[in-house]
């Protein structure tokens, strides 16, 4: 376990980054396994089945995960705060609410899958593809969301590498059971998926295993088990409006998958490559912002409120950094990131994947601000402002996605997503200025945390 309410803060925020960067990108590799397998061993319309399925496992997957994130908020905070006894209830408060919303969610999505595909209108050539693979994905969820959860909670008390050691081990296999499903068994898009379900259920396996032998913070009594109301209102408050956030973005990406299914297979297909190349771009970005959000919340539960100050100046130089230089490696190399999940010979595709790394690359350093001041602010325990983010990207990137589609240009519409961008920091560069002025004078906060009960104190942060 790892307290970053001491110590040197960049080499404190580097140490906890560094085991999320490379977990984020084994995540990265395991998702994009399906993609890149698939598209080499089955063919463009397997691989177009394929990219059709992200944006609904976004939807659905995506609530889950946000509310497991949103969970283990106050597990930090109370970390920080040294508050043991009350990290062990947040701990198996967010467990109970994990395994419920994820049966419910399979249960549902399970049942409505063709539906969602065909409000999507996915293409009559793909669409028994995309049913299979999406079918098994969001049926075995309870492992995806129960790893996320696990995850979560364990960085909350600042151990970033363990997740990344299950990911690992998790990455590997999913990859070697993807060939040996393909190649062997013939199974095609139902071997895939369920071999990615298979492998991400082994690594909670492992969690579990580790939580028992090595996390006391997490071992628990049987007057913990029981059902606490008070818990449990206190964890949704959060929860629920992280989970509705991420669902929100998905809504957006399942509006730019609508107005591409519209521009036909290549643009399907190059859309699965390029969402693949976003998450590798978005890898830095993700990290130092999730690492934000713990450090956040650590020492927003210490009352070292100077120390976020200091910490996110410092993440936002790194991340922005990292954007720019991506960007330009992108553009240069184009041809090589895109044949390296489909065949040179489709150079439809490839023409089409260049043009979208221009348009969305050129956009990466201000993703990387949003990134970064979202998490800093949700560590913070405040959900309303990245909900409402959450619809000014919704609004941007559908309302150009559909200007896009009325006139049929490509351009227009792979520039939802810049536009998403530049609705949600429009919120977020304000509250975070407000936030840093408030955080500035360490002392009369401090003061104030003393008289002011927390949950108004927070409320002072952004709206005083």
């Amino acid at each position: 376990m790892k307290d970053l309410t001491k110590g040197n803060i960049l080499k404190g925020l580097i140490a906890f980054t560094l085991p999320l960067l490379l977990g984020n990108f084994f995540q990265v590799l395991y998702n994009t396994a399906d993609t890149l397998i698939v598209g080499q061993t089955l063919g463009k319309d397997a691989l177009a089945s394929v990219g059709a399925t992200g944006s609904i496992n976004f939807l659905i997957v995506g609530f889950a995960q946000g509310m497991t994130a949103g969970l283990t908020i106050l597990t930090a905070q109370r970390f920080g705060a040294k508050d043991k006894n009350s990290v062990k209830k947040s701990y198996i408060t967010g467990l109970y609410f994990t395994i419920a919303i994820s049966i419910l969610l399979s249960i549902v999505s399970v049942i409505f899958v063709g539906s969602l595909l065909e409000l999507m209108q996915t293409p009559s050539e793909i669409f028994a593809g995309a049913k299979t693979f999406l079918t098994i994905m969001l049926g075995g969820m309870i492992a995806t969301n129960l790893y996320a959860y696990l995850s979560n909670a364990l960085r909350a008390l600042g151990d970033s590498k363990t997740p990344l050691y299950a990911l690992v081990v998790a990455s590997i296999l999913n990859i070697g059971l993807e060939y040996f499903a393909i190649l062997v068994l013939h199974l095609g898009l139902l071997g895939s998926s369920a071999a990615t379900i298979l492998a991400q259920a082994i690594s909670v396996i492992y969690l579990f295993w580790h939580i028992k032998k090595k996390v006391p913070d997490f071992h628990l009594t049987k007057d913990l088990l029981g059902y606490d109301p008070k818990e449990v209102l206190h964890h949704a408050r959060l929860a629920v409006p992280m989970g509705f956030q991420s669902s929100i973005i998905a809504i957006g990406s399942i509006t730019l998958q609508i107005a591409l299914n519209k521009m036909g297979t290549n643009a399907v297909a190059t859309q699965a490559i390029v969402s693949k190349i976003d998450q590798l771009a978005m890898l830095p970005m993700m990290s130092i912002g999730l690492a934000m959000a713990t450090f956040g919340a650590q020492n927003y539960g210490a009352k070292q409120y100077k120390r976020i100050n200091q910490g996110l100046s410092r993440s936002i130089a790194i991340a922005v950094g990292w954007s720019i230089g991506f960007a330009l490696l992108l553009n240069l190399a184009h041809f090589y990131f895109t044949t390296a999940f489909i065949s040179a010979s489709q150079t439809a595709v490839i023409k089409m994947a260049s043009h979208y790394y221009l348009v969305n690359g050129s956009f990466y350093w201000l993703l990387a601000i949003l990134f970064v001041t979202r998490s800093t602010i949700q560590g913070l325990g405040n959900a309303k402002i990245p909900t409402l983010c959450g619809f000014a990207e919704l609004f941007m990137r559908a309302g150009v996605a559909i200007v896009g589609v009325l006139l049929l240009n490509y351009t227009v519409i792979i520039s939802s997503n810049p536009a998403a961008w530049i609705g949600s920091t429009s919120i977020l560069i304000p509250t975070t200025i407000q936030m840093v002025k408030r955080f500035r004078n360490n002392q009369d906060l401090y003061e104030k945390a003393k008289l002011i009960p927390k949950r108004k104190t927070l409320r002072n942060v952004f709206h005083h």
